[in-house]
């Protein structure tokens, strides 16, 4: 039996597919919940809609960057347009919601300390969004829908994002390496 303080790499894997498998699809489920159509439930809709909520976060600090730069902005509840330049649709598939749920599952199945743990998230999913938030501001500046973009930005965003995550976790879990080691000459 392997002691519990040590790492189990299987332990690992399963707990990060479970809660990242529970995580995304919840998201998914809750935002069919809150959307109108068929399973539309208002009272989640009115009072717990984090989807709504985040978008709006978004939005308002893309708006809040552009105008400190001197540009012209409106908003609505999904929208952002810079007068002269675009108007960005902020979607579900743009709030980086299937990002954080990676990310989270994680961290949250490494084997580390909770304060870490919690620590390390609330400033990742930070970070996700404020890079989120820069690629928007870039979109409502240059994407230009009526030229044909061979390229989609979200796959853009999705690869830089990863790489950035990949790295950010090496360094989380080699740092605990690092510490090991240090404490085991110790």
């Amino acid at each position: 039996m392997i002691p519990n303080n040590r790492y189990n790499p299987i332990k690992f894997a399963l707990w990060f597919i479970g809660l990242f498998v529970c995580f995304y699809y919840f998201n998914i489920l809750f935002f069919g919940l809150t959307s109108p159509g068929n399973h539309y439930n208002p009272f989640l809709a009115d009072h717990f809609n984090y989807i709504r909520g985040l978008r709006h976060v978004l939005l308002s600090c893309t708006a809040a960057i552009l105008k400190s730069l001197g540009y012209g902005v409106v908003t609505n509840d999904t929208e952002l347009l810079v007068a002269g330049h675009g108007l960005i649709q902020v979607v579900y598939s743009c709030l980086g919601l299937g990002v954080i749920s990676f990310f989270t599952a994680f961290v949250l199945a490494y084997p580390k300390p909770r304060k870490a743990k919690l620590i390390f998230i609330v400033s990742g999913i930070l970070v996700i969004e404020f890079l989120n938030v820069l690629r928007f501001v870039t979109l409502a500046l240059f994407w230009n829908k009526q030229k044909i973009n061979p390229i989609d930005h979200h796959t853009i965003f999705n690869i830089f994002i990863y790489i950035i995550i990949i790295i950010s976790l090496y360094c989380w879990v080699k740092n605990d390496v690092t510490e090991n080691k240090q404490h085991a000459k110790n």
